[in-house]
């Protein structure tokens, strides 16, 4: 086993990985991000990947900072913030020992961690299998079992449908129509009537099927390819929601960290 130190290595920083990151930062685990170098994200207020754009972010109470080598993240671990870093093949735990890896990426799709088999692993939703390739997977459909960990089998399969949100399912959830740089024409937060446009891929104006509040925008400038999620419209139209995590990440998070605690408490 690796050096007994609570700190964890968490692959991805979108909404839900952040939220895990969160409640273990909360919980006085030590917590390195490792994204991509140009991170996909929708509900920016709520994701420590916007510090790999903006070099700070703060997400909620807890503030995290892009470090570009291991020295600067053990830094910034020490400071009490949320370490960042532009790491897709995890090279950083070739430096830094961590205690466990969780994969929070969200791909849907059968996953390899890509840790060393001395190195705890808990996957979230579709595509891991307990037992198999990772210690355990999280629930991470809505439901009765939401943030359940199966030791031994896989979750729910992927619904292929958003959760819905005062009756709105796909309405809230807004797609790329075709291929090409996105333009954003609102700001996270702003209010949104049914058929205002959001922005514009290409020369192609995207519009909001839904009245309500903009709870995710992804950032502008980028250029992405048909299909790809650009924004999420909140039909609570409740301003403040766009700025808190979400429920279900805090209940994924939480999951994570009993099983995470567990197993730091048996390890010799």
């Amino acid at each position: 086993m690796n050096m007994k130190i609570k700190r964890v290595l968490i692959r991805g920083g979108g909404d839900l990985a952040s939220g895990v990151a969160a409640c273990l930062h909360r919980d006085g685990w030590q917590v390195i991000v490792a994204e991509l170098a140009q991170p996909l994200v929708v509900r920016r207020k709520v994701a420590f990947a916007e510090a790999v754009y903006e070099g700070t972010v703060q997400v909620e109470e807890i503030s995290a900072r892009l470090a570009s080598e291991p020295l600067e993240v053990e830094k910034i671990l020490e400071s009490g913030k949320v370490a960042v870093c532009v790491d897709p093949d995890l090279e950083i735990i070739d430096s830094l020992p961590v205690f466990a890896i969780v994969d929070g990426r969200m791909l849907k799709r059968h996953s390899d961690l890509g840790n060393p088999s001395s190195i705890p692993a808990i996957g979230l939703g579709p595509g891991f299998v307990g037992g198999e390739n990772c210690h355990a997977v999280i629930e991470t459909n809505r439901g009765e079992n939401l943030g359940k960990a199966i030791y031994d089998g896989e979750p729910e399969r992927d619904t292929g449908k958003p959760a819905p949100v005062h009756g709105y399912s796909l309405e809230r959830v807004v797609y790329t129509p075709d291929d090409g740089m996105f333009e954003a024409w609102l700001e996270i937060g702003d209010a949104v009537q049914e058929g205002q446009a959001l922005g514009k891929i290409g020369d192609e104006i995207i519009v909001s099927k839904i009245s309500g509040v903009v709870r995710g925008l992804i950032r502008e400038g980028i250029t992405l390819p048909k299909w790809t999620k650009v924004a999420d419209i909140d039909p609570r139209g409740k301003k403040e929601a766009c700025y808190k995590i979400s429920d279900k990440a805090i209940i994924i998070g939480c999951s994570v960290r009993d099983v995470l605690n567990d197993l730091f408490n048996k390890t010799e």
